[in-house]
């Protein structure tokens, strides 16, 4: 077990967290890189998921082509986009770019799929029961259907998050920062602690953003998180008598 002591070591060695490669710089890279392809990639899938589960258009095509951005390795979708992007920008399109698009790639069918499945799934009977009462489609979408598919929606979103906080260490492979620095450089430098230290620091990070994630989806499931809203229009939709659209 003399890794576990030198990974330790490493840890704990206030070299480790000093300077511009440093375990908080590299931490902040790793983060500022993942909330960017997060934000993009919710930007992409959550409203083309809630489009189609709202309206049953498109089903076939965009599912389709969401598990085949799952089935394709991530590292060799960067392989394959690393000559587009070099070509773009010679500059940062060797590491930066191809890492970012493949993280993205990667982020979109959980965020996509999971948003038309939390819509479509939508008791029937509350959006037939709005269309009665005079709301418009994006009226139904917004107070009844994403309400209540919010906990489905955000676990596709917390399911993103944590494969891409883990798949981005792969960047570092074509020269990035982030946390997977140390685990490349640990492996280059024939140090174990550099190494094992940071595949426990990416570890640490991806249980951490599930750990938090899972309360806020815990939380939607709540009467204050969305089933509240539903009740309410539940009662609207009971009232005698037609209700003006809200």
């Amino acid at each position: 077990m003399n890794f576990v002591t030198e990974t330790a070591t490493w840890l704990t060695n206030p070299a480790s967290w000093d300077g511009p490669n440093g375990i908080p710089a590299r931490l902040t890279e790793h983060i500022e890189m993942s909330l960017v392809v997060m934000l993009i990639a919710i930007a992409i899938a959550l409203p083309t998921g809630l489009f189609i589960g709202h309206t049953r258009r498109g089903t076939t095509l965009a599912v389709g082509l969401a598990n085949i951005g799952r089935a394709v390795p991530t590292f060799a979708m960067m392989g394959i986009l690393l000559p587009f992007t070099q070509a773009f920008d010679p500059v940062n399109g060797f590491g930066l770019y191809p890492t970012l698009l493949a993280m993205i790639i990667l982020a979109i069918p959980p965020i996509l799929v999971n948003a038309y499945a939390g819509v479509s799934e939508v008791d029937r009977d509350l959006v037939e029961a709005g269309r009665g009462m005079g709301f418009r489609g994006d009226q139904i979408l917004r107070d009844v259907e994403i309400p209540l598919a919010l906990p489905v929606i955000l676990g596709g979103i917390r399911s993103a998050a944590v494969q891409v906080i883990a798949t981005t260490t792969l960047g570092a492979i074509l020269g990035i920062g982030g946390l997977g620095r140390f685990v490349v450089d640990g492996i280059a430098q024939n140090d174990d602690g550099m190494l094992f230290g940071g595949v426990v620091l990416v570890a640490a990070l991806a249980m951490l953003s599930e750990v938090v994630l899972s309360q806020v989806q815990r939380i939607a499931r709540t009467p204050a998180g969305g089933r509240s809203a539903a009740r309410s229009f539940r009662r609207a939709a009971a009232a005698p008598g037609p209700a003006a659209p809200g």
